[in-house]
């Protein structure tokens, strides 16, 4: 169940300083932040089967399709669902008729604005907080059950297909599953899975999400280790908890020293710096380094230009990369600890220190390493 006094108090604030009277969501992370359900029938759609409104009061409105299963499956009480029907309107038509007005939605109706639930979705609830854990370890699990019994003859997309099954098992989708091999691994940063064997060593990155949050990690498992892989490997994983310790700083207004709030853009500086102290200093620009995690896969993707604002408590994904090497955990920075959330326990972790740079802390961060098998 989610926290709906928390997020209607940021709502209240958000029509008043708009002048608006209501704002709907039907994007499906906009609409599982707002209820904790799901309006998703078809996974290609950018858009669900219902849309969530707030104009005081919770509100759904969907089809008669719909109706029903939403009240009965997916929705708290005693949230109301307003169905019309199937063949007379469209969603948005629906919404623009029944909706108090001035009005915005996070998809096209006429005549209301726009509204970026992102900013509105930052920063996490506590029982966000709590769900993102059993996520996170549920996400790990699954990982890590299929990459311990890899075999080098292994296809990329069998190995993808274990792990759908393994999140699937466990109620858990995924968005993104890529798997790379020693040879599609070094020559693509997005490796979607083909029917080439893994060989020498794999990498597997997973977006996993449910009840609308998302988790994201990278595991690496060597079965004849390339001799640079440990090198590239570290150095990915010294510029991620530099990224770890530069948000925290960012997140207590510290980063910078400059009277505004620290930035994406200022985090992006200190990866930046990272990678020059690791001695790959253009390595970030071959692949994006992540960013803001939550209900999306990258609630914000930093970038040199970033101006969106660090906040705490919040999920980060940092997922630097050298080439042929990625370093990725979702981790929750909060004002009394940084914790892992994509962890288990049962894979094995190096200590690395983050590199050294003005306005951060330099405290060693237990990271996932790699297999050696």
């Amino acid at each position: 169940m989610v926290d709906l006094a928390a997020r209607t108090e940021r709502l209240d604030a958000y029509l008043d300083e708009r002048g608006l009277e209501a704002v709907w969501f039907a994007e499906p992370n906009g609409f599982a932040w707002l209820t904790g359900g799901d309006n998703v029938v078809d996974a290609d759609a950018d858009l669900g089967v219902a849309a969530a409104g707030y104009d005081g009061e919770l509100r759904v409105i969907t089809d008669d399709i719909e109706a029903n299963r939403l009240a009965d499956e997916e929705l708290p009480d005693p949230v109301a669902v307003e169905s019309f029907p199937w063949h007379a309107s469209s969603l948005a038509e629906a919404v623009a008729e029944r909706s108090p007005a001035p009005a915005a939605a996070d998809f096209d109706v006429p005549g209301f604005e726009r509204v970026d639930g992102s900013r509105l979705r930052q920063p996490l609830t506590d029982d966000d907080v709590e769900r993102y854990r059993e996520l996170g370890r549920e996400a790990a699990a699954a990982v890590e059950t299929v990459c311990r019994n890899l075999e080098p003859e292994d296809p990329e997309y069998e190995v993808a297909a274990g792990v759908d099954i393994s999140l699937s098992s466990r109620d858990v989708d995924t968005p993104v599953v890529l798997v790379g091999g020693a040879e599609r691994a070094q020559r693509y940063r997005h490796y979607t899975p083909s029917d080439a064997t893994l060989g020498d060593y794999a990498l597997v990155s997973v977006t996993a999400e449910r009840a609308g949050l998302y988790a994201s990690l990278t595991r690496t498992v060597a079965f004849d280790a390339p001799n640079w892989l440990e090198e590239r490997h570290r150095a990915a994983a010294r510029v991620e908890a530099t990224a770890l310790a530069a948000t925290e700083a960012a997140a207590a207004g510290e980063l910078t020293g400059s009277d505004g709030p620290d930035t994406a853009g200022d985090v992006f500086d200190a990866i930046r710096e990272a990678y020059d102290a690791v001695g790959f200093a253009e390595e970030w620009r071959e692949h994006h380094q992540g960013g803001a995690a939550g209900f999306a896969g990258r609630e914000w993707i930093a970038t040199p230009e970033s101006d969106e604002p660090v906040h705490w408590p919040m999920g980060y994904a940092w997922n630097p990369t050298v080439q042929g090497a990625k370093s990725e955990d979702t981790h929750l920075v909060a004002p009394d600890r940084t914790e892992t959330l994509t962890k288990t326990g049962q894979w094995p972790t190096h200590e690395v220190d983050p590199v050294d740079i003005d306005g951060i802390e330099t405290e060693s961060r237990e990271l996932s390493a790699p297999v050696i098998r």
